[in-house]
């Protein structure tokens, strides 16, 4: 049991750490998520391409908004900003498929 806590503590500490990086990246402020965040390589812009119309339109919605609200210098009220525990890794699957599809092609193509 003794060797649980300590764990416990880190994990604890490690997640205190991850939520004020977030709130501190100031993107939630904006509405933005992380995956809106993400530098758009080829990969990126396939996953983009990939998403289903709902999940693009809410995208594009996000980025509409926090270009209008930086362009303004606002921010969002504090009850509109995207809080840690509701960032959803949307692109997540994507991306993940069309890097395993381009390492396969990359494979295929040394042989």
């Amino acid at each position: 049991m003794a060797a649980r806590a300590p764990v416990s503590a880190s994990s604890r500490l490690l997640e205190s750490i991850c939520k004020w990086y977030y709130s501190a990246a100031g993107f939630n402020k904006l509405g933005l998520v992380r995956d809106d965040t993400l530098y758009e390589d080829d990969d990126v812009k396939e996953a983009i391409r990939r998403l289903p119309d709902k999940l693009y339109d809410e995208r594009v919605f996000r980025m509409k908004r926090a270009l209008d609200l930086s362009l303004k210098h606002l921010i969002l009220p504090e009850n509109q900003w995207t809080k840690y525990e509701e960032d959803v890794r949307y692109l997540e699957p994507y991306l993940k498929e069309v890097i395993r599809e381009r390492k396969e092609r990359e494979e295929w193509e040394k042989k």
